[in-house]
């Protein structure tokens, strides 16, 4: 009976999210409701429900979440600061006398955004808003403009310092302790969101060269689908230096300054995370972007998102408590270990119902319902919990990617101009979701491509 309820348990939250609930509601009505309907049964200990409290304040005590509203309010502020704006720019003189380079142009700009911002939905719409109108001018393929704005935009969910690998890094260090601790380890190790961060490195390295290479492989086959911007309308190399050092430099330092101070030891990324929002500030009073209207709207998107990433966070504690509470981790456990190909088998079928959910849910609610339940399984069976991490990411990405369904479609849509058709921006991703699926293969292929770096700055 108990597996039964936790099975229908998962199967009507998915069905009150596709009805258009909203997603923290969704989570702790349904289980609350299951709940009560199993202590009213016999079937449900409503003891559970005590540890609740106990849970909640964890959370709010949690040093490494308080990064979350300090990178948002560092994406939103240099999102609205105009700062991908005069990166394209300076890129696209940069890059423009050659065939693809306004292409190259917008993946390098993706990378510095989603490096500056950690938020794709921000980075695809204001990528397509500023960069797609520009590239179909220029007389770029409808389909190869969409889905390189697309494949850059969903960047943000690789490229250090992303949302999703600090909400990725707490959720997968309480899996691996719990891991140690059902292995008889009572002195259990545990990883940091700095460890992700330095993981997801190389391959978001990886994924920008991959995406490059591409770029300029169909410029030299096809020309005629990226074509490069006109001489006289470039300015003088003097001038072109002048411009790249201005638009590129304050953004790249505040990139080191976040980063180098994780890696150097200097700073948690908690602390790192205050450096990018001070660093933002800054960045925005230099450039004469920083208004106090502008600031009061940057404060109050900040508390929003801020507000709906700890609500749903809530809403997955109500919820797996409650999943726990009918046996559910063991009806996994069992279809996990029950499966052919042993961990192989296991983590391919992880990956596949992950990459399935991306379509409906958002990397927030995976990280927080999904992984708690196959997380210490997976590392149970001697995975790298670094490793698993970053694959965990990059599916999502590739998820996102994704048609019918991809999120970063929807938000690419809803700034196209109408001469771009759904299937133009449907027919562009498909080689990025290829090269996507490439990288996913090197990675588990060569798993020392993301945890080598962590090893060797954390010994």
């Amino acid at each position: 009976m108990d597996q039964i309820m936790s099975l229908a348990m998962f199967a009507t939250v998915c069905l009150v999210l596709l009805a258009g609930y909203p997603v923290a509601f969704s989570l702790a009505g349904t289980a609350l409701g299951f709940g009560l309907i199993g202590g009213l049964t016999g079937v449900f200990d409503l003891v559970f429900l005590q540890a609740l409290p106990n849970r909640l304040y964890s959370t709010m005590t949690n040093d490494t979440l308080i990064a979350v509203p300090l990178f948002i309010f560092m994406g939103v502020l240099m999102e609205r600061a105009r700062i991908a704006e005069s990166l394209l720019d300076s890129m696209a003189m940069l890059f423009g006398r050659l065939h693809g380079g306004l292409g190259v142009s917008v993946m390098l700009v993706g990378v510095l955004m989603a490096a500056s911002t950690g938020i794709v939905g921000a980075t695809v719409v204001t990528m397509g808003l500023l960069s797609l109108p520009t590239l179909l001018k220029r007389g770029y393929s409808p389909s190869l403009a969409a889905g390189t704005i697309a494949a850059a935009g969903t960047l943000g969910q690789i490229i250090p310092p992303s949302i999703i690998l600090v909400l990725l890094g707490d959720v997968i260090s309480t899996a691996y302790q719990q891991a140690q601790l059902q292995m008889g380890n009572f002195a259990p190790k545990s990883v940091s969101v700095g460890d992700l961060f330095l993981g997801a490195l190389i391959p978001g390295l990886l994924l920008v060269m991959l995406y490059i290479i591409y770029l300029l492989g169909i410029a030299w086959f096809k020309p005629e689908t990226s074509p490069a911007l006109p001489v006289e309308e470039l300015p003088s190399a003097r001038e072109l230096i002048w411009k790249v050092l201005v638009a590129m430099l304050p953004p790249l330092l505040l990139i080191v300054a976040v980063l180098g101070s994780i890696i150097a030891g200097a700073a948690t990324p908690t602390e790192a995370a205050s450096v990018g929002a001070v660093g933002a500030l800054l960045l925005a009073i230099a450039k004469r972007e920083l208004k106090l209207p502008m600031l009061k709207e940057v404060m109050r998107s900040t508390t929003r998102i801020s507000s709906m990433v700890f609500l749903i966070l809530i809403g997955a504690s109500v919820f797996s408590l409650v999943f726990r509470g009918y046996g559910g981790d063991d009806v996994v456990r069992d279809w996990l270990t029950g499966l052919p190909g042993g961990v192989v088998g296991a983590m391919l079928a992880v990956m596949l119902v992950m990459f399935l959910l991306g379509f409906v849910l958002d990397f927030i609610e995976i990280t927080f319902v999904v992984v708690p339940i196959v997380g210490p399984l997976l590392l149970g069976m001697g995975l790298d919990p670094i490793w698993l991490g970053i694959m965990i990411a990059l599916n999502l990405q590739t998820s996102f990617l994704t048609p019918p369904f991809g999120f970063a479609l929807f938000y690419l849509r809803g700034v196209a101009p109408p001469s771009i058709s759904t299937g133009d921006i449907y027919r562009g991703v498909v080689p990025y979701i290829v090269i996507q699926v490439i990288a996913l293969g090197l990675i588990a292929l060569f798993p020392a491509l993301v945890t080598w770096l962590p090893g060797l700055v954390f010994n």
